[in-house]
């Protein structure tokens, strides 16, 4: 299944190319492409859009104009000349700024990284699905027989070739017969790829500094920088405000 996208550009050159290197990426289905913003509010009235492309210096309707006017917006990537716009920009939680003229390859990571936060989207809401059908626990089979372990009781999952390690927050530890990437297909959505050798709990991270993921129990983890943007997109949509204050008695 390929996602949605949406082009949004009044230089005709510009627009033609972006369709070009989109169609050539192949990873989205350009459902349209608009010369300005109004065109745009009539198409995604009638259309389910996931991405939209969109120039910010545009007649009548700027591209930042057009995201604060709609009521749930599809994710955004911005791709301007303007770069005074790129603070605003990103305060209203733009997925990507790319400076004008586009490359190929600024567009490519821009596209993967759209493609893996709306995978990441998808993964969770099936994962609350399967929850509220209650559907909490698992089994897994060692030398005596079969064991039931809660979803929520694994801390994290360690990758060992063609099997994994599965760690509990009783700091007991389970053997599966299956690689990590077969394992996260079949769990629910809070389980997150963090780095090609490990697996964790969303649930229970404590904190996240810089390329390290501490979890609960003191567990400290490494975060491969090909996973931290999908990480931190989870967070930033858990996340009540942008500055945290400690304050005392």
């Amino acid at each position: 299944m390929k996602y949605n996208c949406v082009i949004i550009e009044d230089n005709i050159i510009e627009r033609d190319l972006l369709e070009m290197y989109l169609l050539k990426i192949g990873l989205l289905e350009v459902k349209g492409i608009c010369k300005h913003a109004a065109e745009a509010f009539k198409l995604l009235s009638n259309e389910k859009i996931d991405i939209i492309f969109s120039d910010i210096d545009m007649p009548d309707i700027s591209g930042i104009d057009l995201l604060k006017g709609l009521k749930d917006p599809p994710l955004f990537i911005f791709i301007t000349s303007h770069l005074e716009h790129a603070a605003e920009s990103f305060e209203l939680d733009v997925l990507d700024f790319i400076a004008k003229p586009v490359s190929m390859d600024r567009l490519i990571k821009a596209v993967n990284k759209a493609v893996e936060h709306l995978d990441l989207q998808k993964k969770a809401q099936l994962a609350e699905m399967e929850q509220k059908a209650g559907d909490d626990f698992f089994f897994i089979k060692d030398s005596k027989g079969y064991v039931r372990l809660n979803y929520e009781d694994i801390i994290f999952i360690e990758s060992f070739g063609d099997f994994s390690k599965l760690r509990t927050s009783e700091g007991l530890t389970y053997t599966a017969l299956i690689n990590l990437k077969n394992l996260v297909l079949q769990l629910p959505g809070f389980f997150v790829r963090v780095h090609k050798q490990y697996l964790i709990n969303f649930n229970k991270i404590a904190s996240v500094n810089g390329y390290e993921i501490i979890l609960e129990g003191g567990v400290n983890l490494p975060l491969s920088p090909s996973y931290r943007d999908g990480l931190l997109q989870m967070i930033s949509s858990r996340t009540l405000n942008r500055v945290a204050r400690k304050e005392g008695l």
